[in-house]
């Protein structure tokens, strides 16, 4: 009977919407037009079109309106900032503010050392993040819930709680080992004081790491690095959604947990991969914090150090204030344009890790 009712009305739409192309059919144009204008669903839609554009235009407005101001500025002359005329447009447009920054920042030198130090920590949390969060999501054993919670407090603890630990940790660093009551002994002390001593090599009692990469290495290499809680929380709920049957037929084979990981796991891990490093890589080239912890002199050690106004201009005018903050944006520009452009590159596979995470619906 069921069946029955369904088949009567597909044959009652049917003949309806042949009834009404016929009936369409029979008008002009001009009337076929007017009863679409003049019905009130048309208006409708024209209505709720006309308010989304409007406000994602507005959106956009307020996300690019800072950026296009101040790569305006950047091409201004020092007379433009004080011709009131001038108001987005360069009147004189120059490049000398990047040729200044450029030549007397350092800024290539700067480029360098920040392009080593970001790829360098980025592969390295990467690797070890993705072991960490692939053994919390496959591996069950005692303490797994705990040890994760940890993991999730190093996202929650503001870093300036550890700001006097790390740096005299990595100033004055030391292997130490410690012996009932309190007795604590460094390895570097012990050499320092007994074989180098006695071979009259070197006298040393722990070695200075700050205005080095090594902080930066050996905190990577820990999985303890800059937001690897985040990247290890990110793995884990990739790995979840792996079927386990992949292991199971791996381990069949014979290919043992390793070898199971570098075979089977990594190669469908290549977009979260590549999204871990893009986040790594981005926050450790934009990172203030760390690199205020473990660089102490000045030199031009990272981008950082090149936001000053550079020797060659001259801001001693009327219109100082602006001229200067348009350097320093001038500044950020360079400083994020990689960013920009390897973003272009590779925002598809960033898409793809994050969606694939499990983070967004």
């Amino acid at each position: 009977m069921d069946a029955a009712k369904e088949k009567k009305v597909k044959v009652k739409k049917s003949s309806k919407n042949s009834m009404k192309v016929e009936f369409e059919g029979q008008l002009s144009t001009w009337e076929r037009f007017k009863i679409k204008v003049l019905s009130l669903t048309f208006w409708k839609d024209i209505l709720l079109k006309i308010c989304l554009y409007v406000f994602l235009i507005g959106i956009a407005y307020i996300v690019i309106y800072p950026f296009i101001s101040k790569v305006s500025s950047s091409f201004m002359s020092a007379d433009d900032f004080v011709d009131a005329t001038v108001l987005y447009i360069p009147k004189n447009p120059t490049l000398d503010t990047y040729k200044a920054i450029i030549t007397d920042n350092d800024y290539f030198t700067a480029l360098l050392n920040t392009f080593i130090l970001s790829f360098s920590t980025a592969i390295i949390q990467m690797f070890i993040t993705c072991l960490v969060g692939y053994g919390f999501a496959k591996f069950k054993f005692r303490g797994n819930g705990l040890l994760f919670l940890f993991v999730i407090l190093t996202m929650i603890v503001p870093n300036e709680t550890l700001h006097l630990a790390m740096f005299m940790k990595f100033r004055y660093f030391d292997i130490g080992f410690e012996f009932g009551e309190g007795i604590k002994i460094g390895l570097f002390n012990l050499l320092g004081g007994g074989v180098f001593e006695w071979l009259d090599i070197l006298d040393f009692t722990s070695v200075q790491l700050t205005n080095t990469y090594w902080p930066f290495i050996i905190l990577s290499i820990c999985g303890v690095g800059f937001k690897n809680g985040l990247y290890i929380f990110l793995f884990r709920q990739f790995f979840r959604g792996v079927p386990d049957e992949l292991e199971e037929s791996a381990y069949i084979d014979g290919a043992g947990t390793f070898k199971t990981f570098l075979r089977v796991i990594l190669p469908l891990s290549t977009a979260m991969l590549v999204t871990v490093f893009v986040f790594a890589f981005s926050w450790q080239w934009t990172d203030n914090y760390y690199v205020n912890v473990f660089f102490t002199t000045s030199g031009p050690y990272t981008l950082k150090d090149i936001i000053t106004v550079p020797s060659s201009l001259d801001t001693s005018y009327a219109g100082e204030n602006m001229y200067v903050a348009a350097i320093r944006n001038t500044c950020g520009i360079l400083i994020m344009m990689p960013l920009v452009i390897m973003y272009a590159f590779l925002q598809k596979y960033l898409v793809q890790g994050i969606e694939r995470s499990g983070i967004v619906g």
